[in-house]
């Protein structure tokens, strides 16, 4: 069977081109340049008043790749809902900081809570679920190893992998402007996967269609979806998912790469709720 509905390299962690500088529409050769609209996570408690040391690499990022400087605005977030508003306090090559000057307390998460559970395939396939999946707003994300999956992780490559993922995750949630970050994590037993809310797997040859479940995902507070790998899903996969409470969900006529599958459905179901 193919793949169940089924390179993306890491830059700095940083700001959202989405908010590109636009050239203001002004007579003659001149044309002056808004400034770019900066966002940053930070890892730890945000206070309105206090300041915030940033790490190097993001100082770095700031200072030689935004071209910004002492009393330039950046936008930061933490995870916990909300963002800040502040201002460059100082930025050399030894030391950068942001003063923290206001709250705006606002949320644009998905109302109900999707769970990606992908089975291990390529890593460049990972990578692309993950970026793509947290820009269109998953919760969280597992992979994990299923029958046919391709990927295998020793203990030493694990851990590295996973603060590589993590950090995709995290230049996604800040590009697309987040107010949460989506964790990941590894499973070795696709018999220790959690079905959270409705549970979905999705297999393109089963009596359960897309169109049969869209009004209870509307309405659901948690959706949980696993993707099977270039593969896809074997008998077996099938047997242990459906153990743990999964149904088996086509999504429309034509079968999916399993890098295609879950970004698909998480804008469907987000156009449910619009």
């Amino acid at each position: 069977m193919r793949a169940s509905w089924g390179k993306q390299s890491v830059g700095q962690a940083s700001c959202s081109p989405t908010h590109a500088s636009k050239a203001l529409a002004l007579p003659g050769p001149i044309r002056p340049y808004l400034p770019m609209h900066c966002r940053l996570y930070i890892e730890e408690e945000i206070n309105i008043g206090e300041s915030i040391g940033l790490p190097s690499d993001q100082g770095h990022y700031l200072r030689t790749v935004m071209r910004l400087g002492p009393g330039s605005p950046v936008v930061l977030f933490n995870g916990f809902g909300g963002e800040y508003q502040g201002t460059i306090e100082i930025l050399t090559k030894q030391e950068s900081s942001i003063h923290v000057e206001s709250f705006a307390d606002i949320s644009r998460e998905m109302p109900v809570s999707v769970h990606i559970v992908q089975a291990a395939c390529r890593n460049e396939k990972i990578e692309t679920v993950l970026q793509k999946a947290t820009e269109l707003g998953a919760a969280s994300f597992t992979i994990i190893r299923s029958e046919r999956s391709s990927l295998k992780l020793d203990a030493n490559k694990l851990g590295k992998r996973i603060e590589r993922w993590q950090k995709i995750i995290i230049e996604a949630a800040e590009q697309s402007e987040r107010t949460s970050v989506p964790k990941v994590q590894w499973l070795n037993k696709l018999s220790d996967v959690d079905a959270k809310g409705m549970a979905f797997t999705l297999h393109p040859e089963t009596d359960t269609s897309w169109p049969e479940q869209r009004s209870n995902m509307a309405s659901a507070s948690n959706i949980t979806l696993a993707i099977g790998p270039e593969g896809g899903w074997s008998p077996r996969d099938i047997e242990i998912l459906a153990s743990a409470g999964f149904q088996s969900l086509t999504f429309g006529p034509r079968v999916m790469r399993t890098e295609t599958a879950a970004p698909a459905l998480l804008a469907a179901i987000q156009s449910l709720l619009d």
